[in-house]
């Protein structure tokens, strides 16, 4: 019996350093970390990518006539992966936007599109707190705030004519700007470990202007 209790503390051991190993593997050489969702446990950065605001995705087409379409979800309803939110509001980065509107354009009759609008619609966490909840937390009273930003501009030919940074960029980008210290630093300094393996350690110049499109195509509507 004890040499059964000894083997079983040595397995246990065993196989969570073995796990901590592989975990410390997978996210130093980026292999496979989103492969399973048991990943999530085991990749250290399973935490890292949480915010204080909600964001939802809104995909629009313009027609020629000035009316604007919801193009997802199509009118055969939404996919829902997790919960009750549509597939769209897990795309972050925008990178299915494009095969969503087009495949609502391509199954369904319309009025010719001037061009396609990726929105993106945040919000503020707290103020999904029921309002009962709200008023025991909070003294004033809960008045909701939304901001919107464009993400991306599709021609109808389904080129990808301009792309903006998400508004949480944004406003990281505004407040880095309102300090001059910050500023200064940035002028001086030079990053000094790479962010991944393999990235270039060097001094790009100032930070891009997220107000202008870091990707033009082609005129939208052409």
């Amino acid at each position: 019996m004890r040499l059964l209790k000894r083997g079983l503390t040595y397995l246990t051991i065993t196989g969570y350093v073995g796990v901590l190993l592989f975990g410390i593997f997978c996210h130093t050489f980026s292999y496979r970390t989103g492969n399973h969702p048991t990943m999530y446990y085991i990749v250290w950065d399973m935490f890292c990518g949480w915010s204080a605001y909600s964001i939802r995705t809104h995909i629009i087409g313009e027609g020629l006539s000035g009316k604007y379409y919801e193009l997802s979800p199509g009118p055969w309803g939404d996919y829902k992966p997790y919960g009750d939110l549509g597939r769209r509001h897990y795309d972050t980065t925008g990178d299915a936007w494009l095969r969503m509107a087009m495949n609502t354009l391509d199954k369904t009759d319309h009025e010719p599109m001037l061009r396609i609008l990726c929105i993106e619609e945040a919000w503020c966490k707290k103020y999904n707190l029921p309002d009962s909840i709200w008023d025991q937390r909070y003294e004033e009273p809960k008045d909701f705030k939304n901001y919107y930003r464009l993400r991306k501009v599709i021609t109808p030919e389904g080129v990808v004519a301009q792309t903006y940074v998400p508004w949480l960029t944004r406003q990281r980008h505004l407040q880095i700007n309102d300090n001059p210290r910050l500023i200064a630093d940035m002028s001086r300094g030079r990053p000094f470990f790479a962010a991944t393996v393999g990235s270039r350690i060097e001094y790009d110049g100032p930070q891009h202007d997220p107000d202008v499109p870091v990707h033009l195509a082609s005129p939208v509507g052409n």
